[in-house]
């Protein structure tokens, strides 16, 4: 069977399409990638202004008609932090639903993470201990931890898009703007360890743009290379001095960085800045990169449900 995902996140709209085939990893066909940037549509009141639901509804209906155009018999829209947070979020994915006849559903934090566990622990193995998964998305950051199942999962608002918008506006930032952005960062990480025990992993995985994009900096690759970078182990020292080193760098820099992805480059320093935080406050030695996210989880979890 041929299953279409449809991530609408606060930083992309992603849709991947997967065949499926019973007791078989979902075999990906075809991606459709498109930035967004949602949140830079909230007015004062937290809602998505017309500007930005406009956009949203363009964005949506260029991937529905990919979808359709390579003949998936079954479509899985779901929205995450952005739209999970606005408050005119219902309302317009209400009359999404309606104009486009798809059923666009709103994932908690909590189910946002459990689905990103799913994703990496098939390409683990279930007898390869405890692991931490962190994804650094574009509104939120998920941390999950489990063995053969998912014992806690916790979403905080440190996303990428999120941080780089509420302190790093300017490229390179200034070192007051990088100490309050840490300030942030690190407190939202203790609350997730109020609920997760990020310390007691044997493994930290990372998954998603920041993580992949740090690990193809830390492998010193010249341009973007998904299978070099998957599984690929990065010490801990090495993001935080590529944090450090993005701090540094003004936006032409960045952008001519052969590893970098065009809608990346605003939120890139963010990201690592977050990701070097959870290296530091989880105490792991490394993290090991996975192309893997609440896709894969979502097409795994949903080709399980049909057989």
């Amino acid at each position: 069977m041929r299953l279409g995902v449809l991530d609408v996140g606060s930083n992309t709209v992603h849709l991947q399409v997967v065949d499926t085939h019973p007791g078989a990893r979902p075999n990906p066909t075809f991606n459709y990638k498109e930035e967004l940037r949602l949140t830079e549509f909230l007015t004062d009141a937290n809602e998505i202004n017309e500007t930005g639901i406009a956009t949203l509804r363009k964005t949506i209906e260029r991937a529905v008609a990919e979808a359709r155009k390579v003949q998936v018999e079954e479509l899985l829209p779901f929205a995450t932090s952005a739209l999970r947070e606005a408050a005119n979020g219902d309302r317009i994915i209400k009359n999404i639903n309606k104009d486009f006849e798809i059923d666009l559903q709103v994932l908690s934090g909590e189910d946002e993470a459990k689905l990103t566990f799913l994703a990496a622990r098939r390409w683990f193995g279930w007898s390869s201990g405890r692991l931490l998964v962190v994804d650094i998305g574009g509104g939120s950051t998920e941390f999950v931890l489990g063995g053969d199942e998912v014992e806690f999962a916790r979403s905080v608002n440190i996303g990428c898009v999120r941080m780089a918008e509420r302190h790093l506006k300017a490229q390179p930032p200034k070192p007051e703007t990088i100490q309050s952005a840490i300030k942030d960062i690190d407190e939202a990480i203790q609350d997730a360890a109020h609920f997760v025990p990020i310390t007691t992993a044997k493994t930290l995985i990372a998954v998603a743009g920041t993580a992949t994009t740090v690990a193809a900096a830390a492998l010193g690759l010249t341009e973007y290379d998904r299978h070099a970078i998957h599984l690929s182990r990065i010490p801990a020292q090495k993001v935080i001095e590529i944090a450090q080193m993005l701090q540094l760098m003004d936006r032409a820099q960045i952008a001519a960085l052969g590893y970098m992805h065009p809608g990346r480059v605003d939120v890139i320093t963010a990201g690592a800045l977050v990701l070097s935080r959870v290296m530091i406050a989880t105490g792991a030695t490394e993290f090991v990169a996975s192309e893997t996210d609440i896709l894969d989880g979502m097409a795994w979890s949903l080709s399980q449900s049909q057989e």
